[in-house]
C-alpha cells in the first residue's frame, strides 16, 4: 500500500524528514509507527502521540486505504 507520512517535532528531526512516500505492508497506523519505530528508532510510545489520516484524528487501529495521508504528531511544548 502506497501511503504519504508527514513527521512533526521530534518525529521530524528523528527521521530527518518532513514527509515521505511509502510503500509499506501496514493496515493501520499502530502497524506503521511500529515499522517507523524500527526504520528510525523513534522513541515515543503510541500514547504520548496523536495520529491523524487525511487530516481527521483516528485511532490507531483506523483501517488503511490506497495513497492516504498519515500525520503522527507528538507532543509540543510552549515557550
Amino acid at each position: 500500500m502506497k501511503l504519504k507520512v508527514q513527521y512533526f517535532a521530534n518525529l521530524r528531526d528523528r527521521s530527518g524528514k518532513e514527509e515521505e512516500f511509502l510503500e509499506t505492508t501496514s493496515s493501520h497506523p499502530l502497524e506503521l509507527y511500529r515499522e517507523l519505530q524500527v526504520s528510525y528508532g523513534f522513541e515515543l510510545n503510541t500514547d504520548q502521540l496523536r495520529v491523524a489520516v487525511n487530516d481527521c484524528f483516528v485511532d490507531w487501529e483506523e483501517p488503511f486505504n490506497e495513497n492516504d495521508q498519515v500525520t503522527f504528531i507528538p507532543p509540543v511544548g510552549g515557550g
